[in-house]
């Protein structure tokens, strides 16, 4: 993991070489998001007025982004900055953030947006001790998989958008619009595929999926972690694999991140499937936007429990 000074010294030398900056009314808006789910979302909202960075890749764990010098320069030139709150980033974003010393992003500044205000945090510990795993202290940070969720945090991006950007203020109110109208059609698609599997039981490798499933009534009876951020081990898999059994669990979500073989593994004594299904847009082919992400979850999760009926 690269240290704070490393990224100083390497984060200085690549920002003098940068030039002056251009005035901000000669430029597109830069929007930096620490996952590309949230810069999927800061996307659809800014169109053409923006620049939009995801400093996470599709395929990288949220949790534990490397820190890069290039992460600094890019926090350094933001006009805004979206993060996912709740601790999603707390193991890397700080020190990027201390590095790149721009007040423009700082919390409570107008170009701050931390995506989970106003959310319902699920998974709140009423007591905050580390032996339970890498639990955090605020809720479960995986809510953006959940459409009535995201009505709010778009809702944010459009506000601060505006707030930075006035002369912009009609365009982010428009694509907001629009964005809320097809999220209301994708939402009855999406409620409609998955219902007639209410209450079906599933598997996940890690707690990712709780939103999800509280929002279409699914049961996550296990995790192959035995807590968060918690390797399996043999005794942990060996319990999952009875639980499996015993209530007729066909299905394991795996982020691409998590370990398949280890799923693989739990599904040859089970009968079960393992299906990729990843949180991110463009971890998967054809999935760039948030519409066509949640189509592909929904539509790979629908199959797999109709082929396991």
């Amino acid at each position: 993991m690269t240290t704070l000074t490393q990224l100083l010294v390497a984060a200085g030398a690549l920002l003098s070489t940068t030039g002056a900056e251009i005035p901000r009314a000669a430029r597109q808006l830069n929007v930096v998001a620490t996952t590309p789910d949230l810069a999927a979302l800061a996307k659809a909202i800014g169109g053409d007025a923006v620049d939009v960075k995801s400093l996470a890749k599709p395929t990288e764990d949220p949790h534990f982004v490397d820190a890069k010098p290039s992460h600094v320069v890019t926090l350094n030139r933001a006009d805004v900055l979206i993060d996912g709150g709740a601790e999603l980033e707390v193991g890397w974003l700080p020190p990027l953030l201390e590095s790149a010393r721009n007040d423009k992003i700082a919390a409570g500044a107008p170009g701050r947006v931390s995506a989970s205000l106003g959310v319902r945090m699920l998974e709140v510990p009423t007591s905050f001790d580390r032996s339970k795993g890498d639990v955090h202290a605020m809720g479960n940070p995986h809510f953006l998989i959940d459409p009535l969720n995201v009505r709010l945090v778009v809702a944010q991006i459009a506000e601060h958008l505006a707030k930075v950007d006035p002369a912009s203020a009609a365009l982010y109110r428009d694509n907001l619009r629009t964005f809320l109208a097809t999220l209301d059609v994708k939402s009855v698609e999406w409620q409609k595929a998955l219902e007639p599997f209410r209450g079906a039981k599933i598997v996940t490798y890690h707690k990712d999926f709780v939103y999800l499933a509280e929002r279409y009534k699914l049961d996550v009876v296990e995790t192959l972690e035995p807590k968060p951020g918690i390797e399996p081990s043999p005794i942990h898999l060996a319990a999952v694999i009875a639980t499996m059994r015993a209530q007729k669990v066909k299905v394991i979500l795996v982020q691409p991140f998590q370990n398949r073989k280890t799923a693989e593994t739990v599904a040859r004594q089970t009968d079960a499937a393992v299906l990729d299904v990843a949180q991110q847009p463009g971890a998967k082919a054809n999935t760039a936007t948030y519409f066509d992400l949640m189509d592909s979850i929904v539509h790979t999760l629908a199959t797999a429990l109709q082929e396991k009926k």
